[in-house]
């Protein structure tokens, strides 16, 4: 299929850059391009997380007003 096609001056540039150093047609190194471009795949967009809260009371007895007295209290020596 023949058909127009705009390139950037710099893309132009490389691919004949790499016409040359293949010794291939420009072309042929375009569709080669293309080809192992889309052969790669579209990366697909990064899973999305989801946060199900659940209830993790303290247990009876525990005053969670009062957790930084826990520093406070004396470590046993043995």
């Amino acid at each position: 299929m023949r058909t127009t096609l705009t390139l950037d001056d710099d893309l132009a540039a490389a691919l004949k850059q790499r016409a040359r150093q293949l010794e291939q047609p420009f072309d042929q190194v375009v569709n080669d391009t293309l080809r192992y471009g889309l052969s790669l795949g579209i990366p697909s967009p990064l899973p999305t997380y989801r946060v199900e809260p659940h209830h993790s009371g303290f247990r009876p007895g525990i005053d969670p007003t009062r957790m930084n007295q826990i520093n406070d209290v004396p470590k046993p020596t043995n």
